[in-house]
């Protein structure tokens, strides 16, 4: 049984996370060849903006299925179990890739050392269009 909820869905929050952290990869792009310290605040920036771009993503997906599936659809799942809805769904294309980036943020409280940080930041710019893909497969189910 499917329960459409008219109340669509404001996603303008995750539009700009998701263009925020295009913007701060753009900005470390320009900026890689800088010194080291100014690399390591940009990376920073980065990991920043994986975080929290990576939290409203599951978030909207979570959202979206309790609006368009049903609330309990997701009531006490796990993340892993989510992301096999929001693909069920059709809101993401790759589950697995999603569980990496789950755990890539979970890294991010434990960055105690500079591999733990380039290993977070290389999975971010694996994360934007990803993310991209979400937000514009949401964009078109709302």
């Amino acid at each position: 049984m499917t329960i459409k909820n008219n109340d669509a869905l404001d996603i303008s929050s995750l539009i700009n996370a998701i263009d925020s952290l295009d913007c701060a990869l753009n900005v470390y792009h320009r900026y890689k060849e800088s010194d080291e310290e100014l690399r390591k605040t940009l990376r920073a920036g980065v990991i920043k903006n994986f975080e929290f771009t990576y939290e409203l993503c599951w978030k909207f997906m979570k959202r979206w299925i309790e609006q368009n599936v049903s609330p309990d659809a997701v009531d006490g799942t796990t993340r892993k179990e989510l992301f096999r809805q929001a693909a069920e769904n059709k809101l993401i294309t790759n589950v697995e890739t999603w569980f990496t980036f789950h755990r890539a943020r979970n890294e991010t409280s434990h960055i105690y050392d500079l591999q733990t940080a380039e290993n977070v930041f290389n999975v971010a710019r694996e994360f934007i269009p990803f993310a991209k893909d979400f937000r514009d497969r949401l964009e078109r189910r709302l």
